[in-house]
């Protein structure tokens, strides 16, 4: 898991840096766990743009991840761990003892041929997948639940984990690695460790070219624009608009508050990640 850094025979070249993918064991995905996917290029179920900035890209094929962990008490074998190019972390192949196939996240220490469970039955190692009930509290966990059996939300990003720091009245009080401290039941599923790939955040893209492989288009500023196509566009020079900051349909952008008021979840939070 290191950075490896390309010969500057450009000036894109220069400055960008890549993974070295010494972990990765495999290079050709499973084909019965592969579905391929309708790049929506911003768009909505009727046409219309609604989230710009998106098109264009390479077209990756999805990878089918079981965030449920739901092949409770069958052994599984680590048969290889892959690339995927729909995350951030690595993915791990895993064998069941039953001849069923599945990908999971791939957390830091996960070694092939290293052998996984899921259930509360589980040893609290790296990679099994446990109930928070059975997790001892300081342990680094990933992949968590936020409802029972709804499979895995928080926690799933590249070099990330999150921490149990007490339990009472049915709940686990868990710090996630936004800062954010939140109540989840007991009863969800967490996959012990940290989750792999930790110098991803180090990486640098280098090229505007790069991030249109990822479908990513230009963002124009809404400064630079005339005032018929934004609420900041216009004035003599480079003016930072004299007003609040706003996007381009006059929603205010910073400081607004974008969580829904009603979301049953809020009343779990402890400690907003603010």
């Amino acid at each position: 898991m290191g950075i490896r850094a390309y010969k500057p025979t450009s000036k894109g070249r220069r400055f960008g840096t890549v993974s070295d993918f010494e972990e990765i064991t495999k290079t050709r995905p499973e084909k019965s766990l592969l579905v391929k996917l309708k790049s929506s290029g911003g768009r909505n179920n009727t046409g219309r743009l609604t989230m710009r900035h998106i098109g264009g890209g390479q077209k990756p094929i999805y990878r089918l991840i079981d965030f449920r962990r739901r092949k409770i008490g069958v052994p599984a074998t680590v048969a290889a761990i892959e690339y995927d190019p729909n995350r951030s972390a690595r993915i791990a192949l895993l064998h069941y003892r039953d001849g069923e196939k599945a990908y999971i996240i791939a957390p830091n220490d996960l070694k092939v041929g290293q052998e996984i469970l899921s259930g509360e039955s589980a040893e609290p190692l790296s990679g099994n997948a446990m109930p928070l009930r059975a997790i001892p509290p300081g342990l680094p966990i990933h992949s968590i639940e936020l409802r029972p059996g709804e499979g895995a939300r928080f926690v799933r990003a590249a070099g990330t984990m999150a921490t149990i720091q007490a339990k009472e009245g049915g709940y686990a009080i868990v710090a996630l690695p936004s800062g954010e401290v939140r109540r989840i039941h007991l009863e969800c599923k967490a996959t012990i460790g940290q989750v792999g790939n930790l110098d991803h955040q180090n990486i640098s893209i280098g090229k505007a070219g790069r991030n249109r492989w990822r479908g990513i288009c230009p963002t124009v500023r809404g400064s630079a624009m005339n005032p018929v196509s934004h609420p900041m566009g216009g004035g003599e020079g480079r003016r930072a608009g004299g007003r609040h900051p706003k996007s381009k349909w006059g929603v205010l952008s910073k400081g607004g508050k974008t969580r829904k008021p009603r979301k049953q979840s809020n009343k779990h939070i402890l400690r907003r990640r603010k």
